[in-house]
């Protein structure tokens, strides 16, 4: 009997990814707050956008992605020429690996870091190698001391998910200088739009030939659905990973209903204060109910519980109610859940139930 083709060094060492469930059995008209979706939706551009790409599903899309592009370059005030575009950011983090580490090479990412980078790293045939955080949050003299001649790529999310922290500015310039040049620095701003006047790290970008930015349309554009992200880098760095990209890899549909999303920067404006707003009241509604988090730069806080038995018990009281949460113990944080933030009947129902969980645990004892 034959034996089946054996898979590439690495592959089997991937665990499958679990996303944030959507339905809870038994129980009618969920609310979702696993995710990090916006509550809100895309804009009615985007919508509009997406009705008018019916009539073009013939057709193949563009190869180049030039007219999203230019629409990024536009709003970001950045070279269109060094932009690549990828289903999700996912996929561009996909190409950074293939593109610049293998095999007995090493791939650094932090303790806490979104999930992505090790299964990248490992789909590479590269060794990920996992760096303490200090409180949650990114600690560049831990990297920096994890770095070895087999080092090609660090990761690092700002702001982080889960966690929803940040790392200054000052710290990342320290990093970008100390590395060696031969070592790939990914920022990561999938949630960069939250943080108002932030660039993501487009600006380190100009200044460092070995560092690279990503971004996605699936957190404050509320295109989750579309799997659209984009990369900004040197023009040498994007002519490796175009290299490796599919040439359509992504659909006109997609191409049309991106760029309107990014030109309506008003509906992110709307999107980044409702965000701000309602995050503050959350957390403040948590930590009146005897739930700290540190304070979240994203569209989530992450709430901490006194053990895992409690994170475990709430996220169960929470489901019997129609609310669906993020449990986060393969981030390394099994006491913690995540949690969206939500419209605000969304956010002033979780954060009623979890003081009503509390009252009712402290009246039992």
């Amino acid at each position: 009997m034959k034996q089946s083709p054996k898979p590439q060094p690495g592959i089997m060492d991937i665990a499958l990814y679990e996303s944030g469930a959507a339905t809870v059995e038994g129980v009618a008209n969920v609310v979702k707050m696993s995710s990090n979706e916006n509550p809100f939706g895309p804009s009615e551009a985007a919508t509009e956008a997406y009705a008018r790409a019916g009539h073009n599903l013939h057709r193949y899309p563009s190869t180049d992605h030039a007219g999203l592009r230019a629409a990024i370059g536009q709003v970001h005030g950045l070279d269109p020429a060094r932009i690549i575009c990828g289903a999700g950011s996912d996929e561009i983090i996909t190409f950074i690996c293939q593109a610049f580490a293998g095999p007995r090479d090493e791939v650094i990412y932090t303790e806490h870091g979104f999930s992505m980078y090790k299964i990248s790293a490992l789909a590479a045939g590269a060794k990920p190698v996992k760096v303490p955080e200090r409180e949650r949050v990114v600690d560049v003299d831990a990297i920096l001391s994890a770095v070895t001649k087999k080092t090609r790529i660090v990761f690092i999310a700002n702001p982080a998910n889960p966690t929803g922290t940040m790392v200054g500015v000052k710290e990342l310039m320290r990093l970008a200088r100390e590395l060696p040049d031969e070592v790939v620095l990914v920022l990561d701003g999938a949630y960069a739009e939250y943080v108002e006047g932030f660039d993501g790290g487009a600006a380190m970008v100009d200044m460092f030939p070995n560092v690279i930015m990503t971004r996605t349309f699936s957190k404050i554009y509320g295109l989750g659905g579309l799997r659209i992200g984009w990369g900004f880098a040197q023009q040498e760095v994007i002519d490796v990973l175009n290299r490796i990209r599919g040439p359509f890899n992504l659909s006109n549909t997609q191409l049309a209903v991106a760029e309107a999303a990014v030109r309506d920067q008003a509906w992110v404006d709307k999107c980044r204060n409702d965000n701000t707003r309602l995050r503050a009241w959350l957390a403040e509604a948590l930590a009146e109910r005897g739930v700290p988090s540190d304070t979240s730069c994203a569209n989530f806080v992450l709430a901490r519980f006194v053990d895992e038995e409690e994170a475990n018990a709430v996220d169960n009281y929470l489901k019997s109610h129609g609310i669906i949460v993020r449990r986060v113990a393969g981030y390394g944080l099994p006491h913690c859940l995540r949690i969206t933030v939500g419209d605000e009947p969304s956010c002033r129902r979780v954060a009623h139930l979890i003081g009503e969980f509390k009252g009712s645990v402290a009246d039992a004892g």
